[in-house]
Parts: structure tokens; C-alpha cells; sequence
């Protein structure tokens, strides 16, 4: 079992999204030592061959209309990572804030429903470090039209559930997520070898919360343990706070590339998280984002490192 989630041992736990970046290092923690199941559309065979050979059991199902009858009840914990953005509203909408209320509905019983949201449920704010109860908002308009919109439907949607029959669950606004796997980092990095200038909000720097993934494992059983009725909500991010602008200079410093920035009005301004809540109920990230970028383009490019 990983080290990181080794306090979580014997259950019976659904996953969403298993195939996702965020989601699937988490179900290969996890089918260590319990009995993981992953729940996704598995349009393609490929992706319910990669979560069996970590050990997870597929379940095909569209959460936009499916039933949701081959679904087993008896879920001691749900990880809900499942996110749809075609940019279609209704469909979206439905996969999104119907389908985790089905989800929740069908796995009532069980003691454990967390609820992976985004940060980009805030109203931009420029620089400000955005506490919980700030105002929401349409943040990611301008690269996911209906993202923020369908993050806040869900969220409301969580909350009633949790309400509605009694389930313990946690509301996680996650901020960047990133690691050996990739992320939005790792796009950067790919775009600076190719010489494409890296897009950011005019109002600079573009500041975020890099999550690594080691972190945003590691933090389950401790995000489990702050479950309610109704749902907890907290900010899900790096404890320190650091800028595309930052991190694409740090990637230049170990690759030689140069970045090249492109201000614009036509992409996501800065969503920087107040974490103390975070702090107080589940303690301070680990990997710092300078350590996290490092190993990411290590374990992705070496080829890329200078020697």
C-alpha cells in the first residue's frame, strides 16, 4: 500500500473519472488494499484495460442519463472526480450536477462521499487569496465556457444530496494539479519547445496553487476525516502560492528553453487559494512546486534536462 494513504485499508470504494490525471494515480494508491472500483463512460478499450491492470474493477455508465443500476450500493467510501466539459450546457450540465446527484442518491449508504469541485468556482478577484465563503463565478470562461457554471451547479447539487440522505461528505475546490503524469505545467513545457508563446491574464502575475500529486494523495484520509452533514467545504492547493510566470522561468533554468509570454484578456486570470482552513483541518502541502517541477520533467523529458 502507498505510504501516503496506508490509513485507508480494507474498504470498498468507488472512483470516478479513474481514467483522468487527477483520479488515476489516486485508484493505483488505493487498489493496493482495498476493493476500488472505477466508474467512467469507457468509450474506448484501451482505458478499461489500464484501470484493470492496476486493479481496478470497471463500471461502464454516463453519468448524464444512465441509471445507474449496475452500480453496487454497498460503497463504504466515494471519490468523486468524474468532471465533463464538451462545452455543450445541457449535456454538461447533466453529467455534472444531475449525475452526481444519481451518484449520491444510489450510494447513500455509504460514510465517506467526497466531492472532487475547482477553484475555478471563485469570481476572479486579481491577486486576492480567496477564502471559502468569496463569491463564486464564471472564472474559466474563456478557455472551458461551461466549466465554473457546471462546477457551482454540482456543488449546490452535493450539498442538497449530502442533506437530502445523510451522507458525510467534503467539497474539495481543487487548484492546479500536477506531477510525474503531467498537467498544466508539463503543457508549458511542450509549448516552450515549440517556440509557442504561453498565454496569460493581463493582469500579471498569473498566480495559482500547483497541487502535486504525492500532495492531493497523500491528503484523502485526512480530507475523509472532515466529511458532514451538511458537506465541508475547503480550498485543495499548494500551501504556497506560485505564478506561471514562476514556474515557466524555473522549467527554463532546468531545460535551457526560454519562455515566451503572450498577456491576454482571452484566458484564465489568477485564481490564488487562501488555504488556512486547508491548513487547519487537513495540514500544509509537501512537495514543494520547485521539487514537483523538477521530478515532473524528469520523470516526463529528460531528455530536455541540462546536463
Amino acid at each position: 500500500m502507498s505510504e501516503a494513504t496506508s490509513s485507508i485499508k480494507g474498504e470498498k470504494i468507488l472512483i470516478t473519472g479513474p481514467t483522468g490525471q487527477v483520479a488515476f494515480p489516486v485508484a493505483a494508491a488505493l487498489a493496493e488494499d482495498n476493493d476500488v472500483y472505477g466508474l467512467a463512460r469507457f468509450g474506448k478499450d484501451k482505458d478499461r484495460k489500464r484501470v484493470e491492470a492496476i486493479g481496478v474493477t470497471p463500471i461502464p455508465a454516463d453519468l448524464a442519463d444512465s441509471a445507474l443500476e449496475d452500480v453496487p450500493t454497498d460503497f463504504s467510501i466515494v471519490l468523486h472526480y468524474a468532471v465533463v466539459k464538451t462545452g455543450e450546457f445541457d449535456y454538461d450540465l447533466a453529467a455534472n450536477a444531475e449525475g452526481v446527484g444519481r451518484l449520491m442518491e444510489r450510494c447513500r449508504p455509504s460514510k465517506a462521499f467526497m466531492h472532487c469541485s475547482t477553484a475555478g468556482v471563485y469570481e476572479y478577484a486579481g491577486h486576492k487569496a480567496l477564502k471559502e465563503t468569496d463569491a463564486l463565478g464564471d472564472n474559466h470562461r474563456a478557455m472551458m465556457p461551461t466549466y465554473s457554471i457546471c462546477k457551482i451547479a454540482a456543488e449546490t447539487m452535493v450539498r442538497f444530496a449530502s442533506k437530502q440522505w445523510n451522507i458525510p461528505t467534503v467539497i474539495a475546490r481543487l487548484s492546479v494539479p500536477y506531477g510525474d503524469n503531467g498537467g498544466w505545467p508539463w503543457f508549458h513545457l511542450m509549448m516552450m519547445k515549440a517556440g509557442v508563446p504561453i498565454p496569460v491574464y493581463k493582469e500579471t502575475p498569473s498566480v495559482y496553487n500547483l497541487l502535486h500529486q504525492d500532495d492531493y494523495i497523500g491528503m484523502l484520509p485526512k480530507l475523509l476525516e472532515n466529511v458532514g452533514v451538511p458537506p465541508v467545504t475547503l480550498n485543495w492547493g499548494g500551501s504556497e502560492p506560485t505564478s506561471i510566470e514562476e514556474w515557466c522561468a524555473y522549467i527554463g533554468e532546468l531545460t535551457g528553453l526560454e519562455p515566451k509570454f503572450n498577456p491576454t484578456d482571452t484566458t484564465i486570470g489568477s485564481v490564488t487559494l487562501d488555504p488556512a482552513k486547508m491548513h487547519e483541518l487537513v495540514g500544509r502541502t509537501q512537495i514543494d512546486w520547485r521539487d514537483g517541477i523538477k521530478r515532473m520533467v524528469t520523470a516526463l523529458n529528460p531528455e530536455l534536462l541540462r546536463d
